[in-house]
């Protein structure tokens, strides 16, 4: 399995459905908009990215199975999975608001070894495979030196359906705001974690998601030298819909905060 190639074909598979995607924002009407939930919109935008998706992943690597959003395809591999979100920034995408992005991870039995992640308004490619870097377009990167919760800027997304958290989220919330340089809430899990690994953040905590939205960012932020858990600082973040991810050096500081208000000393 020829990774490199693989990677290299999978960018340019991700960057012609971002076009594709860039191209329907221009005149997307949000009568088109359907409901998964009541703040869980998808639109056949999303559908048929998915389908672009799969199409050309699944050339790469016939004998791969799938994890995706919009379950546009039903296959699961023993040993190659891809784990795709077409769109992760929905909401915003219907409201015309960047960032959203395209999301695609590859796992190899438990073992991520492949992330993409393509801003599309920005045309900004983030990606990492094994044997490589993480790179963000043609320009290697890593998570920022800052050592202290007080002098780092945070990231973060509101849970759209499960609330039974939200009092401890809150607590987080207003620690932060008072001993933080500030939070920023963009609406795109994947993009928060790219810019985590690019040092434009120093962290990125939310629950609820799901690993097509986490993915390709746990793995370009890794690889770019950063830090990822759970909130009880394990290791059940791509399944267990809780995470926190840092630059490393603030880490074992926030991880005490969420303990503490998420009472899991």
């Amino acid at each position: 399995m020829n990774l490199d190639e693989i990677g290299k074909q999978a960018v340019e598979i991700v960057k012609a459905t971002g076009a594709f995607i860039k191209k329907e924002s221009a005149s997307f009407n949000t009568s088109l908009i359907e409901y998964k939930g009541k703040n869980d919109l998808v639109s056949y935008v999303d559908k048929t990215a998915e389908k672009q998706l799969v199409a050309g992943l699944q050339a790469l690597i016939p004998s791969s199975g799938f994890i995706t959003e919009e379950k546009t395809i039903n296959k699961v591999s023993e040993d190659y999975n891809w784990i795709i979100d077409p769109l992760d920034g929905t909401t915003n995408f219907t409201h015309g608001l960047p960032p959203f992005c395209i999301s695609v991870a590859l796992r190899l039995k438990d073992k991520l070894v492949l992330g993409i992640i393509f801003e599309i308004i920005s045309g900004e490619c983030f990606y990492s495979w094994e044997g490589i870097d993480a790179f963000l377009n043609d320009q290697v990167i890593k998570v920022t030196d800052i050592s202290s919760l007080d002098k780092s800027l945070i990231a973060t997304g509101f849970p759209t359906i499960k609330y039974h958290r939200m009092d401890a989220y809150m607590e987080v919330f207003k620690h932060c705001m008072k001993n933080t340089h500030g939070l920023r809430r963009l609406g795109s899990a994947a993009i928060d974690l790219a810019y985590v690994a690019c040092g434009r953040f120093e962290a990125f905590y939310e629950y609820g998601l799901n690993p097509w939205d986490v993915a390709a960012g746990i793995y370009i932020l890794q690889k770019a030298g950063g830090r990822v858990t759970d909130f009880s600082g394990g290791e059940n973040y791509l399944f267990g819909e809780e995470i926190l991810a840092t630059n490393g050096k603030i880490h074992d500081e926030f991880l005490a905060v969420i303990k503490t208000y998420f009472n899991l000393q």
